[in-house]
């Protein structure tokens, strides 16, 4: 199919329901907004549910109400909308049910700003509700990655039986890139074991996230950490670039991976063997790719739109082999190229220690420039 223009968060609209999306259930909140105003519009048209709740935790709720039937269903907030939701997002892991859950990031913490940032992290691949559960997390860094992971986080929260998020800053969520849509998929409802589904002849099924023996409780959070196993077995992606022979690795997410690109790029014309690991799932993390290059590398820096989050899955690797130096901008800041590559250059030049805590070599350098 030919290539046209889309906006980021129209974008994954339309992927949704592309998709099969069935049940769409929202509250606006800006940098996300479009995702819900087009899907009020495309919902309909196609005789496919759409709720604007009356608040984020309505919406999760009726996501969770939704999922139990079996059918595709999605919500998208933006940070503290998300917060809202942690509750809702308990009960479905604990009930082991497929959602998918789109975060377009903004700055914060608090209510914060409008900005894009990456802040929320750990809320997506630590946070999120009470208990232990884990979640699948998806980072794309452009409209076309956006739209083939929307159509891939459906896929997977049903073959896991989990939720699927999907997070981007507001950048990736309001740019325009020419990007190519899959076909339509037909909606065929899927006969799951487990929904509650309306089917006649058989026993109830009656779902719930409540075990009250703790043994049950127990066997509930060995059941998803062995199925998370199988998820880290099989479903970790990530981009390598330029990592043949690079002496100094950059590692960065979504659009902070980005820009390290554009960096790396301009380092490399100048001399300097300089890489970059893009990771795509954030969880499961690619530490496996990431141990690998321990070995080749002589340092490593980690870049993120934040204070340093994704930073501690990358020294937890490392382990203090090697050196790792951080750059971030926190608050609804966007990186240039050229301050990556200004990083870099440092870097190449040595000698660089070994810090216990990265961040706050990092934090005196930006105070002082601050």
């Amino acid at each position: 199919m030919p290539k046209e223009l889309w906006k980021g968060n129209e974008a994954i609209a339309e992927a949704a329901v592309r998709a099969g999306l069935e049940a769409y259930f929202g509250y606006p909140i800006t940098p996300q907004t479009e995702v819900l105003e087009y899907l009020s519009r495309r919902m309909p048209e196609l005789g496919r549910a759409f709720v604007q709740a009356e608040s984020e935790l309505g919406a999760i709720n009726m996501v969770y109400g939704a999922a139990c039937t079996g059918v595709r269903v999605m919500s998208s907030s933006s940070s503290p909308g998300v917060s809202l939701m942690m509750e809702g997002l308990s009960y479905i892991a604990g009930t082991e049910i497929p959602a998918v859950l789109v975060n377009v990031m903004r700055g914060g913490p608090g209510l914060g700003n409008i900005a894009p940032a990456q802040g929320d992290y750990y809320q997506a691949v630590r946070g999120g509700g009470h208990g232990d559960y884990p979640r699948i997390v998806l980072a794309p860094a452009s409209v076309q990655e956006a739209i083939d992971l929307t159509a891939l986080s459906f896929d997977l929260a049903e073959k896991y039986r989990m939720i699927t998020m999907l997070i981007l800053d507001g950048s990736t969520g309001q740019m325009m890139e020419p990007a190519e849509m899959p076909a339509m998929q037909e909606i065929k409802r899927k006969n799951f074991e487990w929904a509650t589904n309306g089917a006649m002849n058989r026993e109830r099924r009656i779902l719930s996230s409540i075990y009250l023996n703790p043994l049950d409780e127990e066997k509930t959070n060995l059941r998803l950490l062995t199925r998370w196993q199988d998820v880290q077995a099989n479903e970790v992606r990530y981009k390598e670039y330029f990592l043949e022979d690079a002496q100094f690795i950059v590692i960065g997410f979504g659009t902070a991976g980005r820009v390290a690109l554009s960096a790396v790029r301009e380092a490399r014309a100048q001399g300097i063997k300089v890489g970059l690991l893009r990771p795509i799932t954030v969880s499961p993390f690619p530490y496996e790719a990431l141990e690998q290059l321990t070995g080749q590398a002589e340092a490593f820096l980690v870049t993120e739109m934040n204070t340093g989050q994704m930073l501690d899955d990358v020294m937890l690797t490392v382990r203090g082999r090697k050196p790792v130096e951080f750059y971030g901008r926190p608050g609804g800041v966007v990186p240039f190229p050229d301050e990556i590559l200004n990083e870099i250059k440092r870097i190449a030049a040595g000698p660089v220690p070994v810090h216990s805590n990265p961040r706050v070599s990092w934090l005196h350098r930006a105070t002082a420039h601050a």
